[in-house]
């Protein structure tokens, strides 16, 4: 299909401002996801009006020749402007500088818009030019200063961008880095592709003909460009989710011998079946709350002087302090649930319940489990059953 190479770059564009658009919504009055969801939206619709067959039916339809080229340099220019609202919001700093930024910025990209629709009204372009329009009407006058304007104010932009996404990848790590680094890329080919059509229009005013590189080389350069770019807003978000459910996985999966032993023990902590391919985080959840719901069962059986013993214990081991309080609290709940297992109707003595609650404490005291520490409480209390 003609003009595919223009339209998948824009359905790139499109998929990542719906995948950005729950966000935008909740909280639509957040300058920098109004910028992120502004520039997505103006990159795809540059590409949807760049493409020849949409070039031909806006013409077609007004009937105006080369209406489109005005049209979609307009469009380039609002991708320009929006890319540096987006940098002065990322930088931060103090709303109200940030809001002067970004007046001057849309003031100026403003007023290109509106010089680049005088030239075009001035300039005499009657042959219709789908794909070499910039280089067709290189010399021509008043198209010849519109097509470079519009250069300019692109590659400016898309030079301070990129710097800017350069100084940011060296002070930031994890999955924005990797984002900041594809955008970094993607700008990089902007500047690719300004550089082959100033080329391209340098070579017609020098009466050479270097035309492949506006017609072919910077239209490929571009749509590479806007596929870079469209994942690198999304790889953040998509990758942060990514690594919070492979973490509740692993929390769930390491969870499991603590769960066990209180859901043997306590059958009023076991959990409603829920679906293997239920959401991790709503799995770890409710395993987590099925423990918890244990171990307030196990309450009234809690002995601290067994706590304290096998934190001792641990510490004689060699448990880092962290190691030990998970230990001690292992044990501890190992112990109650002997306890409870030989006296169901009577508390040995009541205690707090361990103070560590978040899952990934859990997880520390469920991997205690099989601490040596853990395993001589669980002997002992075996012999106290088994005594008469």
């Amino acid at each position: 299909m003609e003009g595919l190479d223009f339209y998948i770059p824009a359905a790139v564009g499109g998929a990542a401002f719906l995948f950005r658009l729950p966000a935008l919504v909740r909280r639509r009055h957040d300058p920098l996801l109004r910028s992120v969801g502004g520039l997505l939206l103006v990159a795809s619709a540059v590409f949807v009006f760049a493409a020849p067959p949409t070039i031909a039916w806006v013409n077609r339809v007004t009937g105006v020749p080369n209406i489109s080229a005005p049209l979609v340099y307009c469009l380039l220019t609002g991708f320009c402007a929006s890319c540096l609202v987006l940098i002065i919001n990322w930088r931060g700093g103090d709303a109200a500088s940030r809001r002067r930024a970004t007046r001057w910025c849309t003031g100026v990209y403003a007023a290109v818009i509106v010089a680049l629709a005088v030239l075009f009204a001035l300039a005499d372009a009657p042959e219709e030019r789908l794909r070499d329009l910039d280089t067709y009407y290189a010399t021509t006058p008043f198209m010849r200063e519109m097509i470079v304007l519009y250069l300019v104010a692109h590659t400016a932009a898309v030079l301070v961008t990129t710097v800017l996404c350069c100084r940011w990848s060296r002070q930031i790590h994890g999955w924005l880095r990797s984002g900041i680094l594809l955008l970094t890329a993607g700008y990089l080919l902007n500047l690719g592709y300004d550089g082959a059509k100033f080329a391209a229009v340098a070579a017609r005013w020098a009466g050479r003909d270097w035309d492949w590189l506006s017609t072919g080389l910077a239209p490929r350069l571009a749509s590479l460009s806007a596929v870079l770019i469209g994942i690198g807003f999304v790889l953040p978000l998509a990758g942060q989710r990514a690594s919070q459910r492979r973490r509740a996985r692993v929390a769930y999966r390491r969870l499991g011998p603590l769960w066990r032993e209180v859901r043997h023990a306590v059958p009023g902590s076991t959990p409603v079946r829920m679906s293997r391919w239920s959401p991790p985080q709503l799995l770890l959840t409710q395993r987590t709350s099925a423990i918890h719901d244990g171990m307030l069962l196990l309450a009234p059986y809690f002995d601290t002087a067994v706590r304290d013993r096998a934190h001792a214990a641990a510490l004689r081991h060699g448990a880092r302090a962290e190691e030990a309080a998970a230990i001690a609290d292992a044990a501890l709940t190992v112990a109650a649930l002997r306890a409870r297992s030989r006296a169901p109707d009577e508390a040995a003595r009541a205690g707090p319940v361990p103070a560590r609650e978040s899952p990934f404490d859990l997880v520390r005291m469920s991997e205690a489990l099989s601490h040596p520490v853990v395993a001589d409480v669980r002997r002992r209390a075996s012999r106290q059953e088994s005594a008469p």
